[in-house]
């Protein structure tokens, strides 16, 4: 694995059953899965949007069901050699609803389907 993509923080934590990176369609990586309530995880972001030479560019996260999103926030990401990348903490819930927007209020949804992830509780 590219410790650029997940940094130091995910190599201090690392468990073997957890060695998986998802390579999503629409340029998405997130890792590490299975994604854990309560463990940070990290998005990175190089489609639609990247590619249309967005100056900066958002993850938008909720949890619940895909058509109902709760706790919905908004995350500023960081351009990288890997394309736009953010950390963040995993709340409770069993679903996590993530997609993009950029400074100028254009959206990738993955044409409306959104990327979706059941959450994990940790058990193994």
């Amino acid at each position: 694995m590219d410790k650029s993509f997940f940094g130091e923080s995910y190599y201090e934590n690392w468990r073997p059953e957890r060695e998986h990176l998802a390579e999503i369609e629409g340029q998405v990586k997130i890792g590490p899965v299975p994604i854990t309530a309560g463990e940070e995880i990290t998005v990175c972001y190089n489609g639609l949007l990247a590619g249309s030479g967005a100056d900066q560019v958002f993850l938008r996260t909720g949890y619940g069901l895909p058509n109902d999103w709760h706790k919905v926030h908004d995350y500023k990401m960081e351009r990288t050699s890997e394309g736009w990348q953010v950390n963040f903490p995993v709340d409770s819930g069993s679903r996590l609803n993530f997609c993009f927007k950029d400074s100028a209020n254009n959206w990738d949804n993955n044409n409306g389907r959104n990327w979706s992830y059941e959450i994990h509780n940790g058990n193994w």
